[in-house]
């Protein structure tokens, strides 16, 4: 691939990994190591720095800045993993592994500088106050202006989000006219399976978006679903997935696999070796099971797909996994702000730790994946070389620790049905903004169809894909010699999650999907 491919997609998967897999792949624990982390009996010099500026310096400074970058200092010489979560931040991450948040029960995207509702939860506040797919927020409690400028996500969470029970009063803009709608809010449950469906009569699809405190409860109760409607063989998505509670992952892993075998096992200079093991009989021991990965499945993904793969359970498909084999934890700061420190590395049954090198500068370690690129490691499946040690499964299979897990069948990006140009934030926007509008001029004729019925008998006509060839034109992109086919499917994808969610996202966008193609190979 070339330089300007690296510059489009490298930012988006250093930052979904490095932001959400980073903040949430750690394991928590109700203790919190008592009172404090810096309170010692010894006083160090950092802390003798600080007081001397505090006491002696020429100008007022603010001690709380000094003392995040005295942190951040530390911690950068540490892994790339451990960090600090600033007083503010902290209710904001630890939400990320919640099972629920409270607020108004909404989805949404920033299109044309306007915020712009892409899904409405299901039985959530927003829902019952009558709010729509395609709605344009554009104000809120009357006197703040969301439309015509740039506004982060963490100001809009502030904004719509709050305490169960409280109320707000937004302005949208719907089928050109302008409308209040009052919100009282509600506890929002979080999905963490995003799709869950029969493809055939025998073969079943789940994906996992992140280990999250529901996620084993939620994956029983769609797989106990799935075997109703005779599920005899599976999918398990776990690409893009950044890992998250570790033990939601060995649950998981118990439902595949049978008798006491081990799963994984910790073990950490200051913490003795703790191993995790099957407890029960599961529901899924025996039939044919395929799990998906991909550069982005990091953590608790790594955990599961990595004890699959060392007792032979599954076929492993896709491409080579980040990379991260350490634990964190989680330690509360007397400041209010909280640091997760790695206290552990996890390996594999068969003794791996997966965690690629970080012994050099942080900018190595981000710049892996980019190496990959560069390499072609992910557009090519023969350069996509094993790294570290070797080790035997039980059957005779050859796997491989210190660099993630790399998949028993390399399935390489597709570049000539998907180039470089659909990685382009530029045309990642013009399409969402493209399918949205689309999506609010036809919501009658898209209420005919059903999920199966829009996946199997639609597809958008020639002249819905010249009208989009000339916008992405005017937005300085030339997309003329691109796959239509893929295009259509892109489009087509999103429609169908504004219309159906993510499981529609992923029932249409799964038709045209290489690596879940080989693993129906596999499967049939």
């Amino acid at each position: 691939m070339g330089s300007k491919k690296l510059q489009i997609v490298l930012p988006v998967l250093f930052a979904l990994v490095m932001i959400v897999g980073m903040l949430i792949g750690y394991k928590l624990k109700e203790e919190t190591g008592g009172n404090g982390f810096f309170k010692a009996n010894k006083k160090y010099t950092v802390q003798e720095v600080l007081s001397l500026v505090k006491s002696k310096y020429v100008d007022s400074v603010s001690l709380d800045t000094l003392n995040s970058v005295a942190i951040d200092a530390i911690l950068e010489q540490l892994d790339p993993h451990s960090i600090y979560i600033p007083p503010q931040d902290v209710a904001i991450v630890n939400e990320d592994l919640a099972s629920n948040f409270e607020g108004i029960g909404v989805e949404y995207e920033v299109l044309n500088d306007t915020i712009t509702v892409s899904r409405v939860i299901a039985g959530g506040p927003s829902e019952k106050a009558g709010m729509q797919v395609g709605d344009q927020i554009i104000a809120a409690s009357d006197t703040i202006n969301l439309t015509g400028k740039k506004i982060k996500f963490s100001e809009l969470r502030k904004y719509l989000r709050g305490p169960a029970g409280s109320q707000i009063t937004i302005t949208v803009l719907r089928n050109n006219e302008t409308k209040k709608v009052t919100i009282t809010r509600g506890r929002i449950p979080i999905q963490t399976v995003d799709a869950a469906y029969m493809i055939d009569t025998s073969i079943a699809y789940l994906h996992i978006s992140k280990f999250a405190d529901r996620t084993y409860e939620e994956f029983m109760q769609n797989l106990e679903k799935l075997q109703a409607k005779g599920m005899k063989k599976l999918i398990l998505d776990l690409r893009g997935n950044g890992g998250g509670l570790l033990q939601q992952a060995v649950n998981i892993a118990d439902e595949f696999l049978d008798e006491d075998k081990l799963i994984v096992y910790t073990e950490g200079l200051h913490n003795d070796k703790t191993e995790y093991r099957c407890k029960r009989d599961g529901l899924f021991e025996k039939n044919k099971l395929v799990v998906l990965i991909d550069e982005l499945s990091a953590s608790a993904s790594e955990v599961l797909s990595g004890a699959l793969q060392d007792w032979d359970r599954a076929t492993i498909i896709g491409r080579r996994s980040f990379g991260k084999g350490l634990v964190q934890q989680q330690f509360q700061l007397s400041n209010g702000g909280a640091i997760r420190l790695t206290i552990a590395k996890y390996f594999t049954p068969l003794g791996r730790n997966i965690q690629k090198p970080y012994n050099k500068k942080k900018n190595d370690y981000t710049m892996e994946i980019v190496n990959r690129f560069h390499n072609n490691e992910m557009d090519k499946p023969d350069t996509a070389q094993p790294k570290g040690s070797v080790y035997k499964t039980p059957a005779g299979h050859t796997v491989y620790g210190g660099g993630g897990i790399t998949p028993d069948i390399v399935v390489p990006v597709d570049t000539i049905a998907y180039p470089s140009v659909f990685y382009n934030p530029i045309f990642k926007n013009t399409a969402a903004s493209f399918a949205m509008n689309w999506y609010r001029k036809n919501k009658a004729y898209i209420a005919t169809f059903s999920i199966n019925s829009f996946k199997n008998n639609f597809n958008f006509t020639g002249n819905d894909l010249d009208l989009f060839e000339k916008i992405t034109l005017k937005n300085t992109l030339n997309i003329q010699n691109i796959n239509k086919a893929a295009l259509s499917n892109v489009l087509k994808s999103i429609v169908g999650e504004l219309a159906w969610g993510t499981q529609g996202y992923y029932e249409i966008k799964n038709t045209e999907d290489n690596v879940v193609k080989k693993a129906l190979d596999i499967l049939k």
